[in-house]
């Protein structure tokens, strides 16, 4: 059987060849990554044995030649037409794919700024903007999840086309009938815990329902933390099932995005926007530029008074849910918003008929 890896082999199909920067049921994209997966053209490749993130550490030099050699053994059912990468740290290994087949694209799918990620070191900072740089250039096609991301890469002269985030998989009951309160996300170092204790104390009336896991590590030493560990009307749910997060939200008035204004937190499209205007809800957040991708389904609020006087706007939404905007935010499943995806496939003559088991390698 010929090699697939042999440019020789006009025969081979062209493929979209995804590279999972986690194994797909964990990957923040997921919906969207099984919707083109449902295309006999498109295969997914699960992290290589040796993690990205530890590639990372390894001198750049040595690390180019891991990805060498992990591009040798991957065998695919056809030539990658499309190599797609979802983080900087995978560049080396598609650069290396690409290597043995010059005539495929690279794409480049930015759903956070990684190059300001709050977990990320100096050095490994530095590194990321490098390698975020040589995929900008290198790619041919890159699109964003929010206007604002678009714009930071536009700032530099690439194009970007936005492809917004999907979340079919999160579960929607119907909520005209049900009553009470709840909101979702991350409990660390990116909450503004001087505002939720602040909220905490001028309205005896909100009961805030916090649904995630809390970091000690990395906000156990902040005293508006503690003041809010402490405080009666914030009942803290720890990590739950997306059947009962659902659940939890159909009691809410409104979702809440408690983020503190920064790099990192302003360009993103936090998915809890989402998730709550499926059930009809609007989401209270910051006037960071991001969410205003879906600034439909949100509130803005930038001082206590204004997020007190937001949330209390909301006030019986529980048993009056928006049903427009839950129409809305239904409509926005992965196979639509990923419409400029499947479009760019069938130029490149991938074959984009429909399968029901997505294909990974």
């Amino acid at each position: 059987m010929a090699d697939w890896r042999d440019p020789r082999r006009e025969e081979a199909a062209p493929l979209l060849v995804l590279l999972l920067p986690r194994p797909l049921e964990s990957f923040i994209l997921r919906d969207q990554a099984e919707d083109l997966l449902r295309a006999h053209g498109v295969v997914a490749l699960e992290p290589p044995r040796v993690p990205y993130g530890a590639m990372a550490r390894l001198p750049e030099g040595l690390a180019d030649a891991l990805a060498m050699r992990q591009a040798r053994r991957l065998k695919l059912p056809g030539r990658p037409a499309a190599v797609v990468i979802a983080h900087p740290l995978q560049y080396p290994l598609a650069r290396a794919l690409l290597g043995h087949h010059p005539d495929g694209e690279l794409w480049y799918w930015r759903w956070d700024r990684y190059e300001a990620a709050y977990d990320a070191g100096p050095k490994l900072r530095e590194r990321l903007e490098v390698l975020h740089q040589r995929a900008l250039e290198r790619s041919a096609f890159t699109f964003a999840v929010s206007d604002a991301l678009a714009d930071v890469d536009r700032a530099g002269g690439h194009d970007v086309v936005v492809v917004g985030s999907a979340h079919d998989s999160f579960p929607a009951p119907d909520p005209a009938a049900t009553v009470v309160a709840v909101s979702l996300g991350h409990l660390g170092r990116r909450t503004d815990w001087a505002l939720l204790r602040a909220l905490s104390q001028q309205m005896p009336e909100l009961v805030l329902l916090l649904v995630g896991e809390w970091h000690e590590d990395e906000s156990g030493s902040d005293p508006d933390f503690q003041a809010c560990r402490a405080a009666p009307n914030i009942v803290w749910l720890g990590r739950r099932p997306d059947e009962e997060a659902a659940r939890l939200m159909l009691l809410a008035d409104a979702g809440i995005l408690p983020f503190e204004r920064s790099a990192f937190n302003d360009t993103g499209l936090p998915q809890r926007i989402l998730k709550a205007a499926r059930l009809g809800r609007r989401t209270v957040c910051p006037p960071l530029a991001g969410p205003r991708t879906w600034q439909r389904a949100v509130v803005f609020a930038a001082t206590p008074e204004e997020w007190t006087a937001a949330l209390r706007s909301q006030a019986g939404v529980r048993t009056r849910p928006d049903l427009e905007l839950r129409e809305w935010a239904l409509a926005q499943t992965a196979r639509a918003v990923n419409q400029p995806l499947w479009e760019r496939m069938a130029e490149l003559g991938i074959d984009v008929r429909v399968i029901h088991t997505p294909r990974t390698r």
